[in-house]
């Protein structure tokens, strides 16, 4: 596809080193020879390959910000967020799989873990196995400390009840960093983190939801029935889950705001190609006013999306704080994203609205962005909170 149909560069603040220009270009070029041709056989039969996964670690993907010294690329978080956008202009089931390893699992680990923990997991989540991080329930999504999977410590192991849903990369993953309360009566300072193995006594995958988008994404419910967690794994401390839950997601939400522009520019780039190709009335579409003005809309408004999460990226490479910037950035990106794919159809017409044209999947991906990892409505809350109460 032709440079020209790429929105605007971003602005100096965040503009890309030479280094970043070619880890981009490298994931761009490996999404579009790889993964494109088979995004929608995995849509249709709800299956990611397993060999693209098996590429992702050759390719360094899925331990972008692990330490050499446990086989990681001992990159920097802003890396993670490229790649994910990157991979979710081709698919955001390819950017999910990465973002969820990176944004979440392997920053919990490498924020969270202690000396031992990290010798034995991180070479694992660099070399070969997929991580997934389990705090929601069936009574426990937006009030995510509502959960009522239960640890109790009997001997040297804690052994945990309940069940957890919606869980991201539960199919392919290995280690999940789950959440359990060793106290109920104590209500949020309860809340536990737990390292699990898939393998695990008393651990199980259960049923693999049937999306709407993301469909080769596995999103599955888990099963814990006596299941028995060396005392070891606990991450952190016993009751400070609730602190690496927030900690995390906060980091996990800028991850979702790279996904929703990777998925907004992945349909204006097919719209913008289209309209140029597609005549009526004797001239290409994208010759009327008002088509231009539709395209021209959608630039920008990925523009500013695109600048809301490269911002926030730099903020928590630097060590400042970004929650209000995260928050902004997942409610932004999510709604641009809608936005964008649902003018792209209207681009396409009704060929747009069939199967036949790659443009629908766009849509159906995007309305997962304003779900998970905290819904638009909790971003509007936290926001609220912080705005309201600066000086």
């Amino acid at each position: 596809m032709p440079d020209t149909l790429a929105p605007p560069a971003p602005i100096p603040l965040t503009a890309l080193t030479d280094d970043e220009i070619l880890f981009r270009d490298n994931i761009r070029q490996f999404a579009d020879e790889k993964i494109r041709p088979h995004v929608k056989e995995m849509d249709e039969k709800g299956i990611f390959e397993k060999d693209l996964i098996d590429e992702f670690f050759q390719l360094g993907l899925m331990g972008i910000e692990i330490p050499e010294q446990f086989g990681g690329g001992g990159g920097k978080f802003f890396e993670a967020i490229l790649a994910v956008e990157e991979l979710s202009r081709v698919d955001a089931s390819a950017g999910v799989i990465v973002d969820v390893q990176n944004t979440l699992v392997n920053n919990a680990l490498l924020r969270w873990a202690n000396a031992e923990q990290k010798k034995r997991y991180l070479p694992k989540m660099a070399a070969d196995t997929c991580g997934a991080y389990a705090l929601s329930e069936a009574g426990s999504g937006s009030d995510a400390f509502a959960l009522q999977t239960r640890a109790e410590l009997k001997g040297g192991d804690y052994v945990l009840n309940g069940r957890k849903l919606w869980i991201t990369n539960s199919k392919e993953a290995g280690l999940f960093v789950l959440f359990a309360t060793i106290d109920p009566s104590a209500g949020y300072k309860g809340i536990t983190a737990f390292v699990v193995e898939k393998n695990f006594p008393g651990f199980s995958v259960g049923k693999k939801e049937d999306k709407l988008g993301i469909r080769a994404s596995s999103t599955c419910e888990l099963i814990l029935e006596d299941c028995k967690v060396p005392k070891e794994n606990v991450l952190g401390e016993p009751g400070k889950g609730y602190k690496i839950a927030i900690e995390t997601l906060n980091e996990g939400r800028i991850g979702i705001g790279a996904q929703m522009i990777g998925v907004a520019r992945g349909a204006w780039e097919f719209a913008a190609k289209y309209a140029q190709e597609r005549k009526q009335f004797g001239k290409p579409i994208a010759e009327f006013q008002g088509i231009q003005f539709q395209i021209a809309q959608m630039a920008t408004e990925i523009e500013a999306a695109r600048l809301m999460v490269y911002n926030a990226a730099r903020m928590k490479d630097a060590g400042v704080n970004f929650v209000k910037e995260a928050a902004m950035t997942k409610l932004f990106a999510s709604q641009v994203a809608e936005r964008v794919t649902s003018l792209a159809i209207e681009i396409y017409g009704g060929y747009g609205f069939t199967k036949d044209y790659p443009i629908e999947k766009y849509w159906r991906d995007a309305k997962i962005g304003k779900i998970y990892e905290g819904t638009s409505n909790m971003q509007l809350a936290t926001i609220a909170k912080l705005v309201l109460s600066a000086k």
